[in-house]
């Protein structure tokens, strides 16, 4: 059996993920008559029929199923070595970031800090996204290291966390519920965060891998709070950093708390990137010991 083109397990995925050859087609920009010459080409190739196809519909046999999950990290594993490549061959390489803006814990600072007295250090570059996109950046080689908030998706990374806390529900100050003094996930039930995933639901992330919300920014989201339009859950950091007198801040008895961790590639072999997650846990561990402190004196 000849090797698998590229080319050939991108088309497979666009049409196993559009479900139609028509669509697939249009998504490639190509005519639909080659492209499903490919399939059969590919299906001859593996000996296996991938999709079935009757007039109403297609659909993906288990072959199809198994391809598709090994076809999309094979596609994954070419991109980030292109991006990996581009980089390192760069006359002026940096250390690039990926991070939701705001979403630090208010740590990246003193972690910027304590990275740039490392010998190994590279200049920071960082790579701003939207909620829970960044673990595929660094999967995609955009990026050589992250700060996530857990729970995330985390295949083929390692990570190391750095802070937890609670989760707060923002809502607007007039919300009937502002009055209350503690919720439940329960008494969410009809409200909307900014992802269009159900508040009672308690998805701090997008409602599915890949998906993304219609508004990332959180000066957007906190408008629409204010609006009464959603509610959004917001780590108790984020909530110290934005107060607004338009919206309350209330916790939620069954919500999770949230985990802030330093995410990496497991085959990163970067002097620079180890250099970055030594000053994270460093500075996480001094803030954790500061917090307690804090804790203690006022208890005591």
């Amino acid at each position: 059996m000849n090797d698998l083109e590229v080319r050939q397990l991108r088309y497979f995925v666009a049409v196993a993920e559009e479900l139609h050859f028509g669509r697939a087609a249009g998504r490639l920009g190509m005519a639909q008559p080659p492209l499903s010459r490919t399939i059969r080409d590919l299906e001859r190739q593996l000996g296996v029929t991938l999709f079935e196809r009757t007039t109403r519909q297609v659909r993906l046999t288990g072959a199809g199923e198994v391809l598709l999950r090994d076809a999309r990290t094979a596609l994954e594993a070419v991109t980030a070595a292109a991006h990996r490549a581009r980089h390192a061959g760069s006359a002026s390489p940096r250390l690039r970031i990926a991070l939701k803006a705001d979403i630090d814990g208010g740590l990246l600072p003193q972690i910027l800090d304590a990275y740039s007295a490392d010998p190994a250090a590279l200049p920071p570059e960082l790579v701003l996204g939207g909620f829970g996109e960044q673990p595929q950046a660094l999967r995609d080689g955009l990026a050589d290291v992250a700060l996530v908030l857990r729970p995330v998706d985390e295949r083929g990374l390692d990570s190391e966390p750095l802070l937890t806390e609670p989760v707060l529900v923002a809502l607007a100050a007039t919300d009937p519920l502002a009055a209350r003094t503690e919720l439940c996930l329960a008494d969410l039930a009809g409200r909307s965060l900014p992802s269009g995933a159900p508040a009672d639901s308690g998805r701090m992330a997008p409602p599915s891998p890949g998906a993304t919300s219609p508004v990332s920014n959180l000066s957007e989201i906190f408008s629409l709070v204010e609006t009464g339009s959603v509610v959004f859950f917001a780590p108790a950091s984020v909530a110290r950093q934005n107060p607004r007198p338009g919206i309350a801040y209330r916790p939620v008895s069954d919500l999770p708390n949230c985990t802030l961790a330093v995410a990496w590639p497991q085959e990163a072999r970067s002097a620079a990137v180890a250099a970055f997650v030594r000053a994270a846990c460093v500075i996480a561990v001094a803030h954790r010991a500061q917090a307690e402190a804090h804790v203690q004196s006022t208890t005591a």
